[in-house]
């Protein structure tokens, strides 16, 4: 039964290409076949509507099969890449762009079955993780904003607003611009709640929004902080890892220092 698959194939020699053709049109996985003689022909098709596969020469003139294969490696949804060519010295370039196979002409209906079987096997994995994330509600937005109770009124203190959360016994303390605010809360429920939202645990009695830090120091005693326009974090050294590997996460999307 056939798996409708969509492929490309792409040669600049004429006769090759044809009979590249012919080969994929006689598959049964295969649906539909279509032909480039050069590599920019191929990518504009690409670019206007979707293949699940493309079978690429390597050799060619202007832009080759690799390079291609290469532009093709940034698209958000790139098509699965098996190089058809007569040399055999691209094979390791070819896997390390990403290449599902590699064909040496004359293809062996065999050998162009096997490299198929790849392809159906990436376009199913594909089309299920799609359907996984569809099925998957979004998480709901947890404790954007906490209510905190002083003199008898209630306040609501936004956790954007927050730089740091200071363990107080049974209570949390929520330090942002406009002061500190008691929440009773322990911090390791505040920590459930904030750490998927930009916070994370840097002490036993400390969260610290990421996007707050401005820096990381030395104390007195060989420790670290971590600097915020409100004052310095301590951080543990059980936590000084996934703080580093965190901030420079951060700092490579631009979101350090943002408040």
């Amino acid at each position: 039964m056939a798996s409708g698959l969509r492929v490309l194939a792409v040669d600049d020699v004429r006769a090759a290409l044809d009979e590249l053709c012919r080969l994929l049109r006689a598959a049964p996985e295969v649906d539909e076949v279509h032909a480039a003689a050069d590599a920019l022909s191929a990518l504009k098709m690409i670019q206007a509507e979707p293949f699940d596969g493309v079978f690429l020469d390597i050799s060619m003139p202007g832009l080759n099969g690799l390079e291609l294969a290469s532009l093709l490696a940034k698209l958000s949804e790139p098509p699965a890449i098996v190089f058809v060519t007569a040399y055999d010295g691209h094979a390791v370039s070819a896997y390390g762009i990403g290449a599902l196979d590699y064909l040496l002409k004359p293809v062996r209906a065999e050998r162009l079955s096997d490299a198929l079987a790849r392809v159906e096997r990436f376009v199913a994995a594909r089309r299920a993780a799609e359907a996984t994330e569809q099925a998957t509600p979004p998480k709901p937005d947890a404790m954007p904003v906490l209510p905190v109770e002083t003199d008898g009124r209630i306040r609501y203190v936004r956790r954007g607003d927050v730089r740091y959360a200071e363990a107080h016994g049974d209570y949390v303390r929520l330090h942002t611009a406009t002061g500190v605010h008691l929440v009773r809360m322990p911090i390791s429920r505040l920590q459930e709640y904030w750490e998927e939202s930009g916070f994370v645990r840097v002490h036993r009695g400390y969260l610290v929004a990421i996007d707050a830090v401005r820096e990381l120091r030395s104390d007195s005693v060989g420790g670290m902080l971590a600097h915020t326009d409100l004052g310095d974090v301590p951080v543990s050294r059980r936590h000084a890892r996934e703080l580093r590997e965190r901030l420079l996460q951060a700092a490579q999307r631009g979101e350090l220092g943002r408040r």
